[in-house]
């Protein structure tokens, strides 16, 4: 799935209100995923903080113009498919102080109240 990192603020439900379930992470703490209340497909996650969701792109109103620019978690991909060289993959997370430009790390510190 392709995750987009937005301010919890600026994300704008259309209609209902989504469903909150907690789900165990590999570390031991838990990520609440909403899901929509009629059909259950996921919307968004928060992970250890509310103030930033990761939503679903295919939630989107028009998805297409989204590409990613990294891949995690690669361990668990299935051997067809096939990730793009364009982006960078880690078996895991990463550090994205190293990775991610200089405005989405202000906007990231702006939201967390840093």
């Amino acid at each position: 799935m392709i995750n987009l990192l937005i301010e919890t603020e600026r994300v704008e439900l259309l209609q209902g209100e989504p469903l909150a379930i907690e789900l165990p992470r590999d570390d031991g703490s838990v990520q609440q995923v909403f899901r929509c209340s009629s059909c259950q497909v996921a919307l968004y996650s928060h992970y250890t903080r509310p103030e930033v969701a990761f939503v679903r792109a295919g939630t989107l109103d028009d998805p297409r113009g989204i590409e990613p620019d990294v891949h995690i978690f690669t361990r668990s991909k299935v051997d067809w498919v096939i990730l793009p060289e364009s982006a960078p993959a880690f078996d895991v997370y990463y550090d994205s102080k190293e990775l991610w430009p200089a405005g989405s790390l202000a906007r990231l510190r702006a939201a967390m109240g840093a």
